[in-house]
């Protein structure tokens, strides 16, 4: 499907001209893949633009041309009633509301850009209405349970201390695991106690981090450095690496939490963005504005950050308690 030419081009925009992050592009590109292939068997059912195809498994250059040419039109020629048609199928199969107005979001920015590349008259998704969402809380850890977790690493080896740091650092600023396992080495000020950050869409910001995350932090390079000695093939300029030196994957900080939630008897629910969602939730119960937190999150959005304010409420009602003191009985 990426070689049809109208998606490869979209695909290099969002890449080279968003600045969107390689996993991003392949989402858009699944749900586009997911789309066409719903058009192709959609347009055979209805008897729209000739006999059914489907991808095909030939390497005839011939016929995966044809096919090509096919999906192709069937995108420009796109009607209004068919994407509705798609987005009812999801729904039939039983597709979260999320899940379906991401894909919805993927054909709007698609079409979006198919307009403005002249390849459409308009955009023939940009009147339907998103599935309205059903609101869940992001869940947060109580402090008490932060700790738990924090010290539940060994500080006595080189991958304990490294998970030390690791947890210590994503819960002191709030980061995006995708953002951790970007950092380098120069990223970390320790003089500032400060970190750089390359958020979504390449955009950087500034976030402070506490002095016990960068203790350990420090404590981990102390083992980290042995072993770039000597050691041709580690990645000298990564902050967190594997044990065989290379950069380490958000899948991998996903399995090591896992194994320190199961040796802290936490809840194993619990994922990295929980981290993320205890520090925000923290910083408003200790005081802190709306605005600062949109600030250090990353969020292009303030009603992003928002959703947190809905988290408070036992802060607000031990203020609120403070200030009207129950009549004794």
């Amino acid at each position: 499907m990426n070689n049809c030419a109208i998606i490869h081009e979209f695909i290099n925009y969002l890449k080279f001209e968003k600045h969107f992050s390689d996993h991003t592009a392949k989402c858009y590109s699944a749900d586009l893949e997911q789309f066409c292939q719903f058009l192709s068997g959609h347009a055979g059912h209805t008897g729209e633009g000739g006999q059914n195809q489907s991808w095909p498994n030939e390497t005839n250059s011939s016929t995966a041309t044809q096919t090509e040419t096919y999906i192709e039109k069937l995108l420009l020629e796109l009607a209004t009633d068919t994407a509705r048609a798609y987005l009812a199928d999801l729904n039939q199969k039983n597709y979260s509301k999320s899940t379906t107005a991401r894909k919805l979001a993927t054909l709007r920015s698609f079409y979006k850009f198919l307009h403005k590349r002249n390849y459409v008259e308009g955009n023939p998704v940009l009147g339907i209405r998103t599935p309205k969402q059903d609101k869940h809380l992001p869940r947060f850890l109580e402090y008490s349970e932060v700790q738990k977790l924090l010290s539940t690493p060994p500080c006595d080896d080189w991958l304990g201390s490294r998970d030390r740091a690791i947890l210590e650092t994503l819960y002191s600023t709030g980061l995006r695991v995708s953002e951790l396992v970007g950092l380098n080495m120069d990223d970390v000020d320790f003089l500032g106690e400060v970190i750089h950050v390359r958020g979504k869409g390449k955009k950087e910001r500034i976030t402070p981090v506490s002095a016990s995350a960068l203790q350990a932090i420090q404590h981990y390079l102390e083992f980290r450095n042995k072993k770039v000695a000597g050691n041709p093939g580690f990645e000298s300029k990564v902050l967190f690496v594997n044990k065989h030196g290379k950069r380490l994957s958000a899948r991998s900080v996903r399995r090591k939490m896992d194994k320190y939630l199961e040796m802290a008897g936490l809840d194993p629910r619990i994922s990295p963005h929980t981290l993320r969602h205890s520090f925000a939730t923290h910083m408003l119960n200790n005081g802190a504005d709306l605005r600062s937190v949109q600030e250090l999150l990353g969020h292009q959005s303030l009603s992003t950050t928002q959703i947190y304010t809905h988290l408070t409420t036992k802060k607000l009602k031990e203020v609120y308690d403070e200030a009207h003191p129950r009549q004794q009985q």
